[in-house]
């Protein structure tokens, strides 16, 4: 019978020969199955743009049906439909903008994370509330010594990296 081609997008399967590949990919069911697919990955903000250049379906709103499904060319969203939409797309803005502020915050630093990481660990361990030293690292047995490793190996030092003043980075 030969090699069969099965279409992901479309869950159908052929003889596969170059003319039905053609035949198929260029078609006009692939064709909208595929934009279904990819319009599932679509953000809200891209979605609620669509939706609201399209006018609304009559036979949808009628009915609450419509023969054409997801390839209708209007829109299928009720009123409350878009204003959830809506209030999703500024509550992830709103998220955004904080995640944002506390990168760029120059108050915020890695070892107020680190500090407050490590209280948050002793009051789920309920151990006292004494600074704990840091561990010590050890090598795995069988390596080198620490003078024979590579550099990106070697441990940092307790007071940690020095940064110099000329690099630029960019």
């Amino acid at each position: 019978m030969g090699k069969r081609y099965f279409c992901d997008y479309c869950n159908r399967s052929f003889q596969d020969n170059l003319h039905n590949r053609k035949k198929h990919l260029f078609g006009v069911q692939h064709q909208r199955s595929k934009k279904v697919w990819y319009d599932f990955f679509r953000d809200a903000a891209a979605i609620l743009a669509d939706e609201q250049n399209k006018k609304p379906c009559r036979k949808f709103l009628q009915t609450g049906e419509c023969d054409f499904g997801n390839n209708c060319r209007f829109s299928h969203m009720t009123e409350d439909d878009v204003q959830q939409l809506t209030a999703h797309i500024e509550e992830e803005k709103r998220l955004r903008q904080q995640q944002e502020a506390r990168h760029e915050d120059p108050d915020w630093r890695v070892e107020e994370w680190l500090e407050k990481k490590m209280k948050r660990r002793k009051l789920a361990s309920g151990t006292s509330s004494t600074p704990a030293e840091a561990p010590i690292f050890q090598f795995p047995p069988g390596w080198p010594p620490v003078h024979e490793l590579p550099p990106s190996l070697h441990p940092p030092p307790p007071e940690g990296w020095t940064i110099p003043t000329s690099i630029q980075w960019g």
